[in-house]
């Protein structure tokens, strides 16, 4: 069920969502200080092509000092934006039944796109290993 949600996801805005991240990243890559923001932007951008049958997890170092401290400058920055459109496409998403399911994963989205330090998008047997 995943795969066909992805693929439709794919189809309907996801493939230009996470193109338009991953292009993002790739910019913010240019500057020696924007590689660690441009590192999660395109790690955002591959979590946004596939997000159903993914759950976020915490790395081992979600609470250390410098990601708490790079979560809060990604919040300043760029966060709040992503979060507000992922809100607001979630919203005009679950209007219609239809829609749920991919309002839901939009929903999801919201957290990494607030703190992407230490924070990964993985499938569930994936996450085994990393616990």
């Amino acid at each position: 069920m995943s795969l066909l949600g992805n693929i439709i996801w794919l189809i309907f805005g996801g493939f230009l969502s996470g193109l338009g991240y991953i292009i993002g990243g790739l910019a913010l890559c240019v500057t020696i200080v924007g590689i660690p923001f441009g590192l999660q932007t395109i790690k955002l951008g591959f979590a946004t092509m596939t997000p159903f049958g993914k759950e976020i997890i915490e790395d081992k170092s979600a609470n250390s000092t410098l990601t708490i401290i790079f979560n809060i400058v990604w919040i300043v920055l760029f966060g709040w934006e992503i979060a507000i459109s992922h809100l607001t496409h979630a919203a005009i998403l679950a209007i219609t039944i239809v829609g749920l399911p991919f309002a839901k994963q939009h929903i999801k989205l919201i957290p990494m796109s607030l703190f992407p330090f230490g924070r990964s998008l993985k499938e569930p047997e994936q996450m085994e290993a990393f616990q």
